[in-house]
């Protein structure tokens, strides 16, 4: 029974084989297959279709081409028999998924993602907390890398092709019952193992199904339910023959009062039906089941590639353009594209796009609701309990905690940390519950209970390698963050001790939005920012020269918008400060200003003066009225050759670019009048970054939706950017009532 090699398909195999050199026994090894399936094989008796392919793709042969069905075999056709009876409930019970809030169940071909795998598990890795973080600065650290140990990744399809009994590990949401729910259907309709009958079993229902049934008796009931004469006898028949794909979802979703017969029903049925394909599913840290037969593998992130690949699918029949806008709106939120490598987030995400048109300016909002999807709705929409490892550790209490962890590793600077410091923060949390057992022992196991609990039923923190612990993501642990602190009643003077640190950003901006009324919080941050150039005489003088060049211009913008256009016009001539920086603080201040003359004195990209530079041209007349300053500003752009010919405009940069550049900064100096040679210290220059730096951020706070008094947002608007001797004056003439700060 099963498939062997025709007669010229054994001519190849025989070649091969002799190509290849090696034992039957180290075959078998590499392929995990016993050494007589091998023997079978190289002597053409029949064996299991998987087993067929695997070893034709370990000698590099084409399983289709040499295959030979036996002829009139009876399996044959019982398997395309039960195929049929089985294909509408397997379409019924895979085809379709609905998560979250979502209002109707979309089918899983329209929305599937290649799953990509990683064949060596993440905890079970040895690096250091330095190789983690790969030599990245603390204060620039690339969310998208946090905790990747760099490992090459194959595809889901490619996994299962290789391994003939195969254990996906995954973190909450990664997408492993939605990819055994595809292979269901691939298998269903002929495009993967299309001479076997796939079964899909939900470990959870067969747990809790009436009686103490095996594997064999669970199908075979569910069999009978479908139709099938002699259930039992057909299951028997085709199990022995190795002609079945078995999916086995959930193991983690199984109470721990069944956990150790559910464990040995699948150990004996493992054994017993050797020849058939088994994939099962479980989240990481969720059992220490050890299964002999099976190759554990991990459900690795998504990429950037399958992000948009996930949004096009989700938004192609909805509306086309958002299809195409999502992967660009993630782009400018590092903290959302970090949450959406997770496919059950990232679900979210393209729910809340999709309702909005965009995402809410209130980051705390959305983390927030993040976080309620993997603490409580992904297990309850399921109707899944889990086990409670400690009954005084409720909802409220495990984000307590949580936060407790985030402050202290955040405050230490750490975004990894050893297992031995979770559970001490742990050990210190639960040791004040009611009703704790304060013996050190006891608290010990617990703590490590606990933090299981966390990593496998909510995917909060991560073992990212071995005894090495961090939150999932980066953004998670900076929301507890300001949680924590939120909490503290008030007292921001540890916050704002960090203002400048580049690491902090996004915690302030969480914060804001987290406050009822973030009045306190951001006269704060004005007041610190004030006395950053305060004590320097010099820089004082610097902004007294920003202030009054910023009143001689005539134009429709706030004074605080033109006083940042004269601020970033004179760092970016005497810090010779680059295009990104220039930009941020500009398009803060003043939306309505995408490309200026400001961002153009300092492009590095060549291609960009071509397309952009005609904007500019219009900035310069609406700023500055006189003639003959655009007319010399056409005259530069009338040396530029067309950038149709990239490949012409290219070689004329390389060529003439650095006399074109000088001749633009003679005449923005000449003309503008912004080339005063201040001759900055090195300390001095550090500080106007900084100054620039906070300011940009205090003004990413007041646009983030968060509460703020009419009054106090006037104030900080009138005052951005003054010097020190004209900040009670400014303040007291703002104007009421105030247009929106970011429409200038």
């Amino acid at each position: 029974m099963g498939v062997k090699a025709s007669p010229e398909g054994y001519n190849q195999l025989c070649a091969a084989r002799r190509r290849d050199g090696r034992t039957d026994e180290a075959i078998a090894s590499s392929v995990l297959v016993s050494r007589s399936t091998v023997q079978k094989f190289l002597h053409r008796e029949p064996i299991s279709l998987a087993y067929f392919e695997a070893l034709c793709r370990e000698l590099g042969l084409d399983s289709k081409a040499i295959a030979d069905w036996e002829e009139n075999d009876p399996i044959d056709t019982l398997v395309q028999t039960v195929r049929a009876q089985v294909s509408s409930d397997i379409q019924r019970r895979c085809d379709k998924m609905r998560v979250l809030d979502m209002e109707q169940a979309i089918t899983i071909d329209s929305i599937y993602t290649s799953v990509n795998i990683l064949e060596k598990l993440s905890h079970n890795q040895r690096p250091s907390v330095d190789e983690l973080l790969d030599g990245c600065d603390l204060e620039n650290f690339d969310r998208l890398s946090l905790g990747r140990v760099r490992q090459e990744r194959i595809s889901g399809l490619e996994a299962v092709e290789r391994h003939s009994k195969l254990f996906i590990l995954g973190k909450p949401g990664a997408g492993k019952t939605t990819f055994l729910k595809w292979l269901a259907l691939q298998c269903n309709t002929g495009k993967l193992h299309r001479n076997c009958v796939p079964i899909f079993v939900t470990l959870k229902e067969f747990a809790e199904a009436d009686g103490k049934h095996t594997l064999t008796q669970f199908i075979t009931q569910h069999w009978t339910e479908c139709g099938i004469e002699n259930a039992q006898t057909t299951l028997e028949q085709i199990l022995r023959a190795g002609r079945s794909l078995i999916l086995l979802d959930g193991l983690d979703e199984v109470q721990e009062r069944d956990g150790k017969r559910i464990l040995n029903v699948i150990q004996q049925a493992s054994r017993q039906f050797d020849a058939n394909q088994f994939v099962m599913t479980c989240r990481i840290a969720a059992k220490e089941y050890t299964f002999e037969q099976f190759t554990e593998v991990e459900v690795a992130d998504f990429d950037k590639q399958q992000i948009a690949d996930f949004a096009h699918k989700w938004f192609q029949h909805k509306d086309p353009t958002k299809a195409t806008e999502f992967p660009k709106a993630l782009e400018s939120q590092p903290g959302l594209q970090e949450l959406a490598t997770n496919p059950l987030l990232l679900t979210l995400l393209c729910l809340v796009y999709g309702e909005r048109a965009g995402f809410p300016a209130n980051r705390s909002e959305l983390y927030k609701e993040g976080l309620d999807v993997l603490l409580k709705k992904w297990d309850g929409k399921r109707n899944i309990t889990r086990d409670e490892v400690y009954k005084e550790l409720t909802l409220q209490r495990k984000e307590d905690l949580l936060s407790q962890v985030a402050f202290t590793a955040f405050e230490r600077g750490e975004y990894f940390f050893k297992q031995k410091f979770v559970e001490a923060e742990i050990q210190d949390y639960i040791r004040n519950l009611p009703n704790s057992n304060t013996d050190p022992e006891v608290l010990r196991l617990d703590s490590e209970a606990v933090l299981k609990s966390i990593e496998a039923q909510h995917g909060l923190l991560v073992e990212r390698a071995r005894g090495i612990y961090s939150f999932s993501h980066l953004t998670f642990q900076e929301y507890f963050m300001a949680r924590q602190i939120e909490k503290s009643g008030g007292d921001f003077s540890n916050l704002l001790s960090h203002l400048s640190e580049n690491r902090w950003r996004e915690v302030f901006l969480i914060m804001v939005g987290m406050l009822k009324n973030a009045d306190q919080l951001l006269q704060a941050m004005k007041n610190q920012i004030d006395g950053i150039l305060a004590n320097d005489k010099k820089l004082q003088e610097f902004l007294s020269w920003v202030e009054q060049k910023s009143r001689s211009v005539e134009a429709s913008y706030k004074p605080a918008a033109i006083r940042a256009h004269y601020l970033i016009r004179a760092l970016s001539l005497d810090l010779d400060s680059d295009l990104n920086l220039n930009h941020a603080l500009d398009r803060a201040l003043d939306r309505d200003r995408d490309r200026t003359l400001d961002h153009t004195i300092n492009c590095n990209s060549d291609l960009y003066f071509a397309v952009h530079f005609d904007r500019a041209l219009d900035l310069a007349r609406a700023l500055d009225v006189a003639p003959e300053f655009q007319q010399e500003l056409q005259r530069l752009k009338d040396q530029l050759p067309s950038a149709k010919n990239w490949e012409g405009y290219e070689q004329w940069w390389k060529t003439n670019g650095p006399a074109w550049i000088k001749q633009f900064r003679t005449v923005l100096i000449y003309y503008h009048n912004i080339g005063r040679d201040w001759q900055f210290t090195e300390a001095q220059e550090n500080l106007l970054l900084q100054y620039y730096n906070t300011n940009q951020l205090l003004v990413d706070c007041l646009n983030s939706d968060c509460y703020v008094s009419r009054e106090v947002r006037e104030e900080i608007e009138a005052t951005l950017l003054l010097p020190i001797a004209s900040l009670g004056q400014e303040a007291a003439t703002a104007q009421s009532p105030p247009k929106p700060f970011s429409s200038a």
